[in-house]
């Protein structure tokens, strides 16, 4: 599909014994961070992993959790032995009194780092990341990991969670690029992690990304302002929006198939994930349509985590050839035009059903009509220069734009629409073949940003 780098589960052991919500299949419950998850594979597997991954010019990146490790405790938290856990493995390793969170508190940041996670079957036993025998245990531990594996980036895992105190130590220790997952439906407070951290996943837009392509008939008719108003927001509110996981699906969240089933809506929703500002994600078997099938909880975990394999690595999938093009679109603007991942994405056009948006040279048009969406065409001040002949790049037709810069753009079948000037298109749809190697900044760019930003 033309991606630079994969993103992988916690790679350290886990609770071992079967509990009430069935194995540790997911990495996120672990016991002992000083071992590997056997289950996965060995020492050598990963080195072997990360050797094919480089030789091919692509990234390593492994989750990471650091608020709590897990405990199958069967019902009672006086269940939990603190011994089995590595190496943090005594009780005043850990905060107490007992609490779970409340998240419609924020006001109240103590209960949210201090309160545990899980429930009294599977808790997560929440560590004092305030304390520096903890702070220095971590640090300890990264700066041994990645050398010894060739990890090139971290994924965070529950960072709302920890306390912020904890970050600037091992960050330092990293050295490397790393965003973390904080889990709020707030632009400004998604952001301020930014002080803290490269980058985080993109919770500021998502919400309203996710809501503007899942229905083709019952949306809001503000679901595309909504969505607007989302991007400026971040915006404003990032340091960095060019350091921002940007991504329409994840393990924590639904998937998009479950909610709806309309292939044009899920292309809608891809094109934008894709050439939105940030580093895109798309999470394993999207790109299949996986549905979170049999699920009774609005498609969550565990029904949204099927396993890749279940598709058979479908390379003829329809998401999959689309999700390659749109890969190669945004290479070639990387490439083409030094300010692409610097410059801003922003709304040009909206109506109740249509958005687009112009990043760089790139305009990209998408709707959530759906697949019995009309012919129509829509005129977008797309700000070319006169006469500039625009190549669309997933149907491979050309427009050129009027006296205006506008582009008239043949919408239909509710599909999406990606605009590039014909005569710096690359190879895309015909033309000259150029070799373009990377969609996403180096590591070395990137611990240089890291390090700036410290």
């Amino acid at each position: 599909m033309g991606f630079d780098a994969i993103w992988i589960s916690p790679i350290v052991k886990n609770i071992e014994d079967t509990t009430a919500y069935g194995d540790a299949y997911h990495g996120y419950w672990a016991q002992d961070i000083t071992s590997l998850n056997s289950h996965f594979g060995t020492s050598g597997d990963l080195k072997a992993l990360s050797a094919a991954l480089h030789a091919r010019g692509m990234y390593l990146m492994v989750d990471v959790v650091v608020n709590h490790m897990a405990y199958n405790a069967k019902g009672s938290i006086d269940n939990i032995d603190y011994t089995k856990f590595r190496p943090f493995n005594k009780k005043s390793n850990y905060h107490f009194p007992y609490c779970t969170i409340d998240y419609n508190n924020l006001a109240n940041m103590t209960q949210i780092h201090d309160c545990w996670i899980g429930d009294t079957q599977v808790p997560l036993p929440d560590l004092r990341t305030e304390d520096p025998v903890v702070q220095l245990g971590y640090a300890a531990w990264i700066a041994n990991l990645i050398p010894q594996y060739g990890i090139d980036g971290i994924r965070l895992d529950t960072v709302l969670q920890v306390n912020t105190g904890f970050w600037s130590t091992f960050l330092a220790a990293a050295n490397t690029y790393m965003f973390g997952e904080v889990y709020i439906n707030d632009a400004s407070f998604v952001c301020s992690y930014q002080n803290y951290l490269p980058g985080v996943l993109n919770y500021g837009l998502y919400f309203a990304l996710f809501n503007a392509f899942k229905s083709t008939t019952t949306a809001p008719t503000t679901a595309m302002t909504d969505l607007a108003t989302a991007v400026n927001n971040v915006k404003s509110k990032c340091k960095d929006t060019s350091l921002l996981g940007t991504f329409s699906e994840n393990h924590d969240n639904p998937r998009f198939a479950f909610v709806q089933g309309d292939l044009a809506a899920a292309m809608n929703l891809i094109s934008f994930t894709m050439l939105a500002d940030g580093i895109p994600i798309i999470y394993q078997g999207q790109e299949q349509r996986y549905s979170a099938s049999g699920s009774n909880n609005g498609g969550n975990d565990p029904f949204n985590r099927e396993a890749i394999w279940f598709s058979q690595y479908n390379i003829a999938a329809p998401l999959y050839g689309l999700i390659k093009k749109l890969n190669w679109a945004r290479r070639n603007a990387i490439k083409d035009d030094s300010t692409y991942l610097s410059y801003q994405s922003w709304p040009i056009y909206t109506d109740a059903t249509t958005i687009a948006t112009k990043k760089g040279k790139l305009v990209t048009v998408t709707s959530n009509k759906g697949s019995t969406g009309a012919n129509y065409t829509q005129v977008i001040p797309a700000g070319y220069t006169a006469g500039t002949v625009v190549t669309e790049l997933l149907g491979c037709t050309t427009l050129t734009a009027d006296s205006s810069g506008s582009i008239a753009v043949p919408m239909g079948l509710g599909q999406p629409r990606v605009y590039y000037p014909t005569a710096n298109k690359g190879s895309q749809c015909g033309g000259a073949t150029t070799r373009i190697r990377s969609s996403t900044p180096s590591i070395s760019t990137l611990k240089r940003l890291v390090r700036r930003k410290r």
